[in-house]
């Protein structure tokens, strides 16, 4: 009888685990093959699941807060899985869901299409300062491209007045790549008046920043949202 009870145990457990098994696996399924493995004009050094510490990029909804999970898909539908993951990257690094490191992730992935760049083949200088928020913009650039300090690949150039501002350079081309002025100006004053009505950079604060960032991440599209010109005598 013993045994009888414990095999009906047994059974019961391996069908709860294959149950979960399979629901992570259609989860999975939720992206498209094409979502996840696309090779963008980047080169091929974009999309690659595997990483220096990942043996896979996290794709589970699961493993993404509710805020996120729940933009999740539609994002990487309209931006593609290159995007996602490195704002989802860039956001990690920089501590917190940050407007102007998340418009630097899609300054840099814009940049590495035009001029048809892998990553860490771009050497960028940047008008972003070293004052936050606006200076937040070099975290983002740094994690899309791979033009990271520590590389020597990225530096900050000297201005009277710092912007969402970088040039991009990669075999003997610079371009300057900016942030629209109507949208630099929305977002500046979007940030003043979640510090007017938090009264500071409070915990109330940075919950409106996040959201303001998840607004950008979802309805900012790196094709419509910038000026870029070619710069000469480089």
């Amino acid at each position: 009888m013993k045994l009888i009870i414990i095999f009906s145990m047994i059974m019961i457990a391996n069908s709860i685990i294959g149950q979960v098994v399979s629901d992570k696996k259609e989860s999975i399924q939720g992206f498209s093959e094409e979502q996840i493995s696309q090779k963008d004009s980047t080169g091929s050094h974009s999309n690659e699941n595997a990483g220096v510490v990942f043996s896979n990029f996290p794709i589970h909804p699961e493993d993404y807060a509710i805020d996120i999970r729940m933009m999740m898909t539609k994002v990487i539908e309209k931006y593609g899985y290159e995007e996602w993951r490195l704002v989802v990257l860039t956001s990690e690094l920089h501590g917190h869901l940050g407007v102007y490191a998340i418009i630097g992730a899609k300054m840099g992935l814009y940049a590495r299409e035009i001029l048809n760049a892998g990553h860490d083949e771009l050497i960028i200088i940047t008008n972003a300062g070293s004052k936050p928020p606006i200076s937040c913009l070099n975290d983002g650039l740094q994690v899309s491209t791979g033009a990271t300090l520590g590389h020597g690949l990225i530096s900050i150039r000297e201005v009277n007045t710092a912007g969402p501002v970088a040039d991009f350079t990669c075999g003997g081309k610079t371009i300057r790549i900016a942030l629209k002025e109507i949208i630099y100006k929305e977002i500046e004053g979007s940030i003043k008046e979640a510090i007017k009505v938090s009264g500071g950079l409070t915990a109330e604060y940075w919950q409106r920043i996040r959201e303001l960032a998840l607004d950008i991440w979802l309805e900012y599209d790196r094709n419509e949202i910038f000026e870029i010109e070619e710069v000469k005598g480089n």
